[in-house]
C-alpha cells in the first residue's frame, strides 16, 4: 500500500469577497492529502457551502461545476464537514512533470463576462513511496485490550493499510490499530509518530527502558502508553532531531533506544543483544514540504570512533538582557508587544568538551510547533542575522566575562522588532525553531560567521558546513506578539 502524502498547494487570491477569504487557510495539511489513487479534501462544516461555488478546470480549460461532476465523490460527515474524493485518471487532474494537478476555482460575474474571485492549484505526486502492509502474524497477535489507535474514525480498511497499520471489522471502538512492530509516519504538519511495540524483538523490550537518545523535556515523552506499546509523537525540531540537506530534498533524524527483558531459567539467564537501537528518518521536499519517506532501521552499522550524531540542545527565552532568568514552561505563552525585545538562547547540553562551538545555521519562526509551516519568519540565514524585513536580530558576545563555565556552547540574539511591512505582520502565537552544529575550529574553518553590514537576503555557506548533519530545537513554548492597542484592552478588563 502506498504511504499517503500531504498536497502541495499553491494559492492565489485576486480580489476574493469577504465570504472568501479564509480560503487559503482551508487547504491546510489537516484537510488535504494524496491517497493511492484519488485525492482527498476536506471543507469544514462552517465553510461547507463553498463546494457550489467551486469550478474545476478540464484539459482543454473548460469550467466545470466540482459538485455536479460525475467522476467526483461528494458527502458529508455527521458534524457537518464535507469530503471530497476526486480520482487522478477519468477525472480533472493532469499530468504536468512528476504530478498531478487540478485547478480549483470560484468565478464572478461582472457585466456579461466571468471574473476570476479565487484560483487554487493542487498537486499529488505521481510516484508515492510505500508502507507494507502489515502481514497476519503481526496484527492478530495484538490482543484487543491492547490495540492502539492507528487512525481517528472514521477511517477505511485502504486509508488504514495505507498507514501500514492493521484493520479489523469486528472491532468498532478500534477498527484501525497498530500491529507488532515499528509503525512510524512523518505527519504532514511536522511530526514524527513513532509506535514501538513490545515484541518486535525477542526477548521482548522493556517498554519503560525506551526513550530518545538526545531528547529531554516534557514534549519528549511517550504521548500514549499501555502494557505492550509505546507511542511517540513530536514536532521535527524538537527532541535532537538532526537534519541534513540532500539536494531537494530535507532529511530528518531521530533514533530511539531500549533494554531488552531478561529470559531466567534455573540454569542462567539468556540475554540476547542487550540494547535495542532504532533509527528512524523522514524525507521531505524542501520546495513544498511534501513527506516523500520513511525510513526505520532497527540495526544501524557499528559506529565509528569519530561520526556525526545527534546534539543535545536546548532554546530558551530570557526574561530581561542579563539573560540571568528564563521563562519555564508554565510561564508559556509568554504576551509580547510587537515593540519588545525577546532575548533568545541556544545552548548545548551535557557536553564538556571546551573545543567544541556552537554554530546557528539557521533560525526562523512559524505560527504552530511545525517548522515547516508557512507563513514562516526568517531570523538567521547562513549564519548571520536576516535583514529582508522590518525586524532586526543581534547576536550578543557570550565570553569569558558570562561566567559560564562554556562559553562556546552558547549562542544568544535578540530581536528588537518584529512588526513588518509585509501584509503578514508576525502576531498571535508563534514558536521559534534554530537548526544548529557543533564545530571544532581548524585552519579550514574557524566557526565564526563573518557578517557584513549589509547582507543579500541568501548568500552562499562553506559547502562542508552546508554538508554536516545540523541538530534541530524549538523554544518550549510559544510567543503571543501583540499589537499595543490590543495589551491596553487586555490590561483595561483586568
Amino acid at each position: 500500500m502506498l504511504f499517503w502524502i500531504i498536497c502541495l498547494f499553491v494559492s492565489l487570491v485576486l480580489g476574493a469577497p469577504s465570504g472568501f477569504k479564509d480560503l487559503p487557510r482551508l487547504w491546510s495539511s489537516r484537510t488535504l492529502y494524496c491517497g493511492r489513487d484519488s485525492l482527498h479534501f476536506t471543507l469544514p462544516a462552517n465553510h461547507s457551502e463553498i463546494i457550489h461555488f467551486l469550478t474545476v478546470r478540464d484539459s482543454e480549460g473548460q469550467s466545470h461545476p466540482l459538485d455536479r461532476s460525475a467522476c467526483v465523490s461528494i458527502s458529508q460527515k455527521p458534524e457537518g464537514s464535507t469530503v471530497v474524493i476526486v480520482p487522478y485518471t477519468g477525472c480533472f487532474f493532469i499530468k504536468k512533470n512528476s504530478y498531478f494537478l487540478m485547478t480549483l476555482r470560484i468565478e464572478g460575474l461582472e457585466s456579461v463576462s466571468k471574473v476570476l474571485l479565487y484560483e487554487e492549484d493542487l498537486k499529488c505526486p505521481t510516484h508515492l513511496p510505500a508502507l507494507d502492509v502489515p502481514s497476519n502474524s503481526v496484527c492478530q497477535g495484538v490482543q484487543r485490550q491492547d490495540r492502539l489507535p492507528c487512525a481517528t474514525q472514521p477511517v477505511s480498511q485502504g486509508e488504514c493499510e495505507e498507514r501500514g497499520c492493521c484493520y479489523t471489522t469486528e472491532d468498532h471502538r478500534v477498527p484501525c490499530y497498530y500491529g507488532n512492530t515499528v509503525t512510524t509516519h512523518c505527519t504532514p504538519d511536522g511530526y514524527f509518530s513513532i509506535a514501538v511495540s513490545r515484541d518486535v524483538t525477542l526477548p521482548s523490550l522493556i517498554l519503560d527502558s525506551v526513550h530518545l537518545v538526545s531528547g529531554y523535556g516534557s514534549g519528549c515523552v511517550p504521548v500514549t502508553k499501555n502494557g505492550a506499546f509505546v507511542l511517540y509523537k513530536f514536532p521535527l525540531s524538537s527532541c535532537g532531531t538532526t537534519f541534513l540537506g540532500a539536494g531537494d530534498q530535507g532529511i530528518y533524524a531521530n533514533e530511539l533506544v531500549a533494554h531488552h527483558d531478561v529470559k531466567n531459567w534455573n540454569t542462567g539467564s539468556l540475554m540476547q543483544d542487550s540494547t535495542f537501537r532504532l533509527h528512524v528518518s523522514c524525507r521531505y521536499s524542501t520546495g513544498s514540504f511534501l513527506p516523500l519517506m520513511v525510513q526505520v532501521f532497527t540495526l544501524p552499522p557499528p559506529p565509528s570512533i569519530t561520526q556525526f550524531g545527534p546534539l543535545s540542545l536546548e532554546l530558551r527565552i530570557a526574561t530581561n538582557q542579563q539573560y540571568s532568568k528564563y521563562y519555564a514552561n508554565g510561564d508559556y505563552p509568554v504576551v509580547k508587544l510587537l515593540k519588545d525585545s525577546v532575548f533568545l538562547e541556544v545552548r548545548i547540553l551535557q557536553r564538556t568538551d571546551p573545543d567544541l562551538v556552537l554554530v546557528l545555521h539557521e533560525c526562523w519562526a512559524t505560527p504552530s510547533t511545525n517548522p515547516l509551516q508557512r507563513p514562516q519568519w526568517p531570523i538567521l540565514m547562513n549564519r548571520c542575522p536576516y535583514e529582508g524585513d522590518n525586524y532586526q536580530t543581534r547576536f550578543i558576545l557570550v565570553g569569558a566575562v558570562s561566567g559560564l563555565q562554556f562559553p562556546s556552547h552558547y549562542q544568544r540574539f535578540v530581536i528588537s522588532t518584529f512588526s513588518t511591512a509585509s501584509q503578514q505582520a508576525l502576531t498571535g502565537p508563534v514558536y521559534f525553531h534554530c537548526s544548529a552544529a557543533a564545530c571544532v575550529p581548524s585552519t579550514v574553518e574557524s566557526c565564526v560567521a563573518h557578517c557584513p553590514r549589509i547582507r543579500a537576503r541568501r548568500s552562499l555557506e562553506n559547502q562542508a558546513l552546508q554538508d554536516t548533519p545540523r541538530s534541530l530545537v524549538m523554544a518550549e513554548g510559544p510567543v503571543d506578539f501583540q499589537m499595543e492597542k490590543e495589551q491596553e484592552n487586555v490590561e483595561q478588563k483586568e
